[in-house]
């Protein structure tokens, strides 16, 4: 699943402001383009392109989303069979949408109704990161500079600027239930 490359950036600001760890990453990653890399290192992920100097807080939502969509872009590119799924069409059309994964998983769409019911529970409400603890954190506003860094890097990954049509190869929308194939 996947979401607005904005929205995820301006989400990872917020969940940094409560997760210590993740604060001392972007702390110091301002000061150390190393720093981003060793992180990618230890979670396996190929460190090439990843040394950047993190001089503003939403380069860290859009490494991660970069890093994450090219990871996913490059799998289907290799042959897996695997499809995205994009959050606000899940938002947007919740029923509908998951009848569309059921389908895609060959389960029971009956179970649409069921999933959907989901949606009603804040899966993080028991942790630091409960929409209820972060939800009135303020975001970080994005500049034109801003916009300018962070359209680089995603550049760097292969992937469209922001406010470009972020649709993602392979997404799964409404139109798969009806033809049997993402359109």
């Amino acid at each position: 699943m996947y979401r607005d490359v904005l929205t995820v950036s301006k989400s990872v600001c917020r969940m940094s402001m409560v997760t210590p760890s993740l604060r001392l990453v972007y702390f110091l990653a301002r000061f150390f383009g190393s720093v981003t890399k060793a992180v990618a290192a230890s979670h396996g992920a190929d460190s090439a392109k990843l040394r950047v100097r993190l001089d503003n807080d939403l380069l860290v939502g859009v490494l991660l989303y970069a890093v994450t969509t090219s990871g996913y872009l490059d799998l289907r590119r290799r042959g897996l069979e695997i499809s995205a799924l994009c959050y606000e069409d899940l938002v947007a059309r919740p029923v509908d949408m998951c009848r569309v994964v059921l389908e895609f998983c060959h389960l029971p769409v009956s179970l649409a109704e069921l999933a959907v019911k989901a949606f009603d529970v804040d899966s993080q409400r028991n942790s630091i990161l409960a929409k209820s603890v972060i939800g009135h954190l303020k975001e970080p506003q994005l500049t034109p500079q801003k916009t300018t860094r962070l359209n680089e890097l995603l550049e760097k990954f292969g992937l469209p600027g922001l406010g470009e049509q972020d649709i993602i190869e392979g997404t799964l929308s409404c139109c798969y239930a009806a033809t049997n194939k993402n359109c």
